[in-house]
């Protein structure tokens, strides 16, 4: 245009911008009454989505009301394009990050739902990211009228050489990619290396696996060391599972009475402690004549991997209690060692005498 600016068109301008302004306040707040009714629903998908709208939405319509203030105003051609394309790209990349904050929040979601656990998995949640602020880069360059093509070539002939220079960086981020896929390791379960390390694994990103022991202290592995070794999983295909708890009795102890007095404190210690599975049937197993003692095992169930400590606790505790107050013995080990007679040589040490400028040697028999 090349009219001069008015009075109307400064008024108008200021209607368009202000009904930007106030539709995004108006949005913002009907958002957020979203956000309280999605709170209360059990699925958590709705919270990421009515929080990435409550980015994206208010601040389009204030980009709608500048793109209405721009169209009113006389302003050259060249100006108006301008104009345009800065709104346009503030509006994708807003979009980009609301989008990416949605799908990111949605795999998370996903991955926690499946593990059953509070960590997850960032390696699927970091890809995820990465490609779509890419999607919104490559739009915005195209808006600008830049030709991605270039781009893209270039990014194919540059990423055989990256993917040549990182080679072990890729190899952990698809053994990763792999463990997570097979679901032979989720976050949240107990694994036992065969070179000894074992815990939780706390999380599985794009280079390594976090591992949290029962001491507390974090074991980081790589991605495709874990891949490739001898693994027991104490959490799959379920997670409950049976400890052996080893006993003995002396040889005159009447074994029925021994058997039903066991069975009781199994039945006990399964209902009353923490982590024990209620309904574990109890199993008890003679199976050996000791040197001193009848030896059998007793089978508990226990809820998960941890519980195990605190259940052999607390029945060796019962179970100790209980065998006194019904006269059953749990012998001591006894050993007899005979010693063969002999004599034994002491080699005696005799006096030497001192020889000029120091002592002579010792001298033994």
């Amino acid at each position: 245009m090349n009219r001069d600016l008015t009075v109307d068109d400064l008024v108008f301008a200021g209607i368009a911008l202000a009904s930007g302004l106030l539709a995004a306040f108006a949005l913002r707040i009907l958002l957020r009454w979203l956000g309280g009714h999605a709170d209360r629903t059990r699925w958590t998908g709705d919270d990421v989505i009515v929080h990435a709208l409550r980015a994206v939405v208010p601040w389009a319509a204030v980009v709608g009301g500048a793109a209405g203030a721009a169209a009113v105003l006389p302003l050259t051609r060249t100006v108006q394009h301008t104009t345009n394309q800065v709104l346009t790209v503030l509006l994708i990349f807003v979009a980009t990050v609301s989008v990416a904050r949605v799908v990111t929040g949605l795999v998370r979601t996903v991955t926690q739902s499946r593990s059953g656990v509070a960590g997850s998995a960032t390696i699927f949640v970091n890809i995820t990211r990465i490609l779509v602020l890419a999607i919104g880069f490559l739009v915005v360059l195209q808006t600008l009228g830049i030709s991605i093509a270039p781009l893209l070539t270039a990014l194919g002939v540059g990423g055989l050489a990256v993917a040549l220079a990182l080679q072990d960086t890729l190899a952990n981020l698809f053994a990763g990619i792999h463990i997570l896929a097979s679901k032979t390791v989720q976050p949240g379960d107990y694994i036992k290396l065969s070179s000894g390390e074992e815990g939780y694994v706390e999380d599985i990103n794009w280079r390594q696996t976090t591992i949290r022991n029962l001491s507390n202290n974090l074991i980081v592995l790589p991605n495709g060391q874990l891949a490739q070794a001898n693994m027991t999983n104490f959490m799959r295909p379920e997670e409950q599972l049976t400890i052996l708890v080893q006993v003995g009795v002396a040889y005159d102890s009447d074994l029925e009475h021994v058997e039903r007095v066991t069975n009781e404190v199994i039945a006990e210690t399964m209902t009353e402690v923490e982590g024990a599975v209620p309904d574990h049937e109890p199993i008890i197993r003679f199976h050996t004549f000791g040197d001193s003692r009848i030896g059998f095992t007793v089978i508990l169930g226990v809820g998960e991997f941890s519980d195990q400590y605190r259940i052999k606790h607390e029945f060796i505790k019962r179970l100790h209690k209980r065998y006194r107050a019904e006269g059953i013995r749990i012998p001591a080990p006894a050993r007899t060692v005979a010693l063969q007679q002999g004599s034994v040589g002491i080699p005696q040490q005799r006096t030497g005498e001192i020889e000029p400028g120091g002592l002579s040697p010792a001298r033994f028999d």
